[in-house]
């Protein structure tokens, strides 16, 4: 498996809402309509900070996805999102659920 993480910084007050909305509406339905892909998290951190966490199972598939997610960004939310993401990926070396 290979994730891929996004942080995001500096967001305006309130603007969380909307984003949420609009990746669920928008994004989550090109992410998860690949080949590969196994999951995908939002995470409001508070205090103008968010993550997302996608999963694939392969690096190539974390690869588009994060081509795929930078032009959906600047076409959809780039007003919402003042920074560019702090991108982590990697392979995941443990996987452990509940």
């Amino acid at each position: 498996m290979y994730t891929s993480i996004r942080r995001y910084e500096g967001l305006s007050p309130g603007t969380i809402e909307e984003i949420v909305k609009l990746v669920e509406e928008g994004f989550v339905p090109i992410d998860s309509a690949g080949a590969g892909f196994i999951g995908y998290h939002l995470v409001d951190a508070e205090n103008g900070v968010m993550a997302t966490i996608s999963v694939f199972e392969t690096e190539a598939v974390a690869v588009e996805s994060n081509r795929a997610a930078a032009t959906w960004i600047k076409e959809a939310l780039s007003t919402l999102l003042p920074n560019p993401p702090q991108i982590t990926a990697g392979e995941v070396r443990i996987d452990k659920a509940a």
